[in-house]
C-alpha cells in the first residue's frame, strides 16, 4: 500500500514552488516549470495543511529575506544511494559560498573510496528533487561558470545574488569556498 503524499504551494520570487511531504518530512520542492518538476511527487498528493509546511514557509520567508536560515528542515529526498550522498554533500555547502562538481566529486571519492566522476556528480545533483533546500544552486563548472541549473539559469543567477555570490555578465561567478 502506497503512503499518503501531501502536497503545498508556496509564492516565491522565482516562481511558484511546489512542496510534498510525507506527512513528516519534505520530500520534494520545485520551482515552477524546472526540468524533473514533481520528479517524486505522486498524482493522487493531497493538498493540505502540514506543520512542516509551515516550518518550510518559515524558512523559505526568511531565506527570501536574504537571511541565513538557521533551522534544519527534516528533508527525505527519495534517490539512489549515490544521489543521497551526493545530497548530502550538496547540504554541506554554506550559505553564500560555491563548490565545483570537481569538488565534489573528489569529496565523494574520500568517504567512499571509489572513483567518482564530475559528470556522475552532475547528474545527482540535476536530478535533486529538493531545490534551494538541497542548495544544488551552489555548484557551479571548474571555471566558475553557472553550467545548468533545473530551475533555470535566471533563478540560479537570482540565488546566488541573494547569497551575495557575484555573477559576471558572462554568467560566471568569483569562487568562494570550497567544500571541507
Amino acid at each position: 500500500m502506497k503512503a499518503t503524499q501531501y502536497r503545498t504551494v508556496f509564492r516565491s520570487p522565482v516562481g511558484q514552488l511546489t512542496i510534498s511531504s510525507d506527512g513528516t518530512d519534505i520530500t520534494g520542492l520545485w520551482i515552477e516549470n524546472q526540468a524533473h518538476f514533481g520528479s517524486t511527487l505522486h498524482a493522487d498528493a493531497v493538498t493540505q495543511h502540514l506543520p512542516v509546511f509551515d516550518r518550510c514557509a518559515e524558512w523559505l520567508n526568511r531565506y527570501f529575506s536574504g537571511e541565513i536560515p538557521v533551522e534544519q528542515l527534516p528533508l527525505a529526498p527519495a534517490g539512489t544511494p549515490f544521489r543521497r550522498k551526493a545530497w548530502d554533500v550538496l547540504r554541506c555547502i554554506p550559505f553564500g559560498q560555491t563548490v565545483t562538481y570537481g569538488e565534489i566529486a573528489a569529496h565523494l571519492e574520500q568517504i567512499t573510496g571509489k572513483h567518482t566522476s564530475a559528470r556522475a556528480v552532475g547528474s545527482a545533483v540535476a536530478r535533486n528533487p529538493i531545490s534551494i533546500l538541497i542548495p544544488c544552486h551552489r555548484v557551479v563548472g571548474s571555471d566558475g561558470s553557472l553550467t545548468g541549473y533545473a530551475g533555470g539559469l535566471e533563478a540560479k543567477r537570482f540565488l546566488l545574488a541573494l547569497e551575495g555570490i557575484p555573477v559576471t555578465a558572462g554568467s560566471r561567478i568569483v569562487r568562494s569556498k570550497a567544500i571541507r
